[in-house]
């Protein structure tokens, strides 16, 4: 039995390809270490993870977001964003408030505390890429931004039919491994 079209490997890359492609990964996985450290040691000193530091800081830069944009600007899922909120709100740095504009969606609102404490916290690793891009010039930084929403548009397809195999096997029986 052959395997659809959408689940067979990739051909594999010339050397000269794989080469290239093991740099970029390396620079990719860098710089999200990078990111992840300098975001767990600031959280670390104000007694937050790095997920509640993110949001604190997208809340204090965005202004009141719903959990579903909020999830989307952190790329988490709702479920993981509504407990890191569950435990914002019982910490008293946000609340939930229902929107003005549709009274069906609530928004989450810092509260003075996390306000203040938002505003006490660096964003260093976003000050890092930040001055890092600048140093780019106008061209090269629309570059970037083109490769980048199109690897990150070719990921989420990745991880989209890799999600709807292991539903397909699950489904099948199991999440056991499948004979390549």
């Amino acid at each position: 039995m052959t395997a659809p079209a959408d689940e067979l490997p990739p051909p594999p890359a010339s050397t000269e390809a794989k080469g290239d492609i093991d740099r970029i990964i390396e620079a990719i996985v860098y710089l999200y270490t990078e990111s992840r450290r300098a975001t767990k040691e600031v959280a670390r000193h104000h007694g937050l993870t790095g997920p509640q530091v993110t949001a604190l800081k997208m809340l204090e830069g965005f202004g009141d977001l719903s959990l579903s944009d909020l999830s989307a600007r952190m790329s988490a899922k709702n479920s993981t964003i509504t407990g890191i909120a569950d435990r914002m709100e019982r910490d008293g740095l946000v609340e939930r408030t229902r929107s003005e504009a549709d009274r069906r969606v609530v928004l989450m609102r810092l509260t003075a505390k996390g306000r203040r404490l938002a505003e006490a916290i660096p964003v260093t690793s976003m000050e890092i890429f930040a001055t890092a891009l600048r140093s780019l010039d106008e061209g090269d930084r629309r570059e970037l931004r083109r490769i980048l929403r199109l690897l990150s548009d070719r990921v989420a397809d990745e991880v989209q039919r890799m999600e709807d195999r292991l539903g397909r096997r699950a489904e099948a029986g199991g999440d056991r491994h499948e004979p390549r």
